[in-house]
């Protein structure tokens, strides 16, 4: 008689999905310069290959992946990399590339070899790990704001389904059971036998029914609005400056958002501004490598920039989503310089940032502001930023934005629509 042995099995890093190691690499991913010198940052740095390859080697470590014989043996050598511990972080790294999550940038120097050749992907053994960079791709960035909105609305209890339904009604498709008089315009939605009967009561006329415009009812459905939303995320000094890393939560907000907004409010257009010394739109994948510098605050060049944004769509709601733990404390003067004082409210920077809350509300362009500090300055400025456009303001802290900035964005369509 046969007899089957049953063994317990043994996973090894061959088993380890990709998806499983972005998660355990998230928070390293979207750092923002805290961990290296929070009182000297550097806003141009980029991630190399060699800090990925620690990124994934701590992970494995954090997640008990590796075994203590390994461990023992890469603390011992001279070179981590050339041990176990190092070919495994090297090898998960060319799969994150051969499955899409990022995308290899060799050093600029070292493009190509002496005949002329490229350099094997950034995991192989021809790339310099210590000068190669690399970048997060749009399967990446997709993947890490999933993971943030899940996170986020799964602990507020919430779902992400829906759109933003109002309280109006349209002609279209999707129906909700009542009618209405045609009017021109109109979608040709007809109920069939609610305009039969109004038009039998004429009579017949050769045995024809004589239909009348009047006559014709069609079936109406919800109206859905649309809107238009600018992300100002603040990326001074201050975001990092005082023992706490403000600014990657703040980015993980915006690609939850981002990402929230292609997924279910597919009308919705959302865009990012960053915020310092001067104010530039940025791209979602930039932003997902973006770095705090030494900058001081310009709040009135984002605003003004954030509508020049907001005007270019054609949307029945338009908002700014400012996030920020400091007061204005520069602006741009009309010959370009830029002017700066960074202690206290400035009468001059202050007169100039609320100019330009007044035009965002004479645009009907409403600001909602997410405070990370509670310094007396600040508050007294949001406050009056938030009475003057209608908006509202929140006092959060890094480890609660993203459920306020979430969850407010979708509750607040029906009220600001109706």
């Amino acid at each position: 008689m046969a007899v089957i042995r049953y063994s317990k099995y043994e996973g090894t890093l061959d088993d380890l999905d990709m998806a499983d190691l972005m998660r355990m690499l998230q928070d390293r991913l979207l750092q923002s310069g805290f961990e290296r010198n929070p009182y000297d940052p550097d806003p141009n740095h980029r991630p190399t290959m060699q800090d990925l390859h620690e990124a994934i080697a701590q992970a494995l470590v954090d997640n008990d992946l590796v075994s203590e014989e390994v461990l023992k043996d890469a603390l011992a050598a001279e070179d981590w990399l050339d041990t176990e511990l190092g070919a495994a972080a090297r090898e998960l790294a060319r799969r994150l590339e051969q499955e899409g999550y990022l995308r290899a940038n060799p050093a600029e120097d070292g493009a190509r070899d002496a005949e002329g050749a490229a350099p094997a992907s950034a995991g192989g053994p021809a790339a310099d790990p210590g000068r190669a960079t690399f970048e997060l791709t749009d399967k990446a960035i997709d993947f890490l704001g999933y993971r943030t909105l899940r996170d986020v609305l799964g602990g507020a209890g919430r779902s992400s389904v829906g759109s933003h339904d109002t309280h109006f009604t349209t002609t279209g498709v999707e129906t909700v059971g009542a009618t209405k008089e045609y009017e021109f315009g109109d979608a040709l939605n007809l109920d069939v036998p609610t305009t039969l009967a109004r038009a039998a009561r004429h009579g017949l006329e050769d045995g024809r029914i004589d239909l009348h415009e009047e006559d014709l009812r069609v079936q109406e459905s919800e109206y859905y609005s649309s809107a238009a939303t600018v992300v100002m995320l603040d990326c001074s000094h201050s975001m990092i400056l005082y023992g706490e890393d403000r600014f990657s939560p703040a980015k993980q907000v915006a690609l939850a958002l981002a990402h929230l907004i292609r997924t279910q409010y597919r009308g919705d257009t959302v865009q990012f501004v960053l915020f310092h010394n001067g104010a530039e739109e940025i791209s979602l994948e930039r932003l997902a490598m973006a770095q705090v510098g030494p900058y001081h605050t310009n709040t009135a060049q984002g605003l003004r920039l954030a509508q020049r944004l907001l005007l270019r769509q054609n949307k029945e709601m338009k908002q700014i989503v400012m996030i920020t733990d400091g007061k204005p404390s520069a602006i741009t003067l009309p010959d370009g310089r830029i002017y700066r004082n960074a202690y206290g409210l400035d009468p001059l920077v202050l007169g100039e940032t609320l100019r330009e809350v007044g035009a965002c509300r004479r645009h009907g362009i409403q600001v909602n502001t997410f405070m990370l500090a509670r310094d007396p300055e600040l508050v007294a400025f949001v406050q009056r930023v938030s009475a003057m456009t209608r908006g509202k303001a929140y006092f959060t802290t890094p480890s609660t934005i993203g459920r306020y900035v979430l969850l407010d964005y979708q509750a607040k369509r029906t009220k600001l629509v109706n």
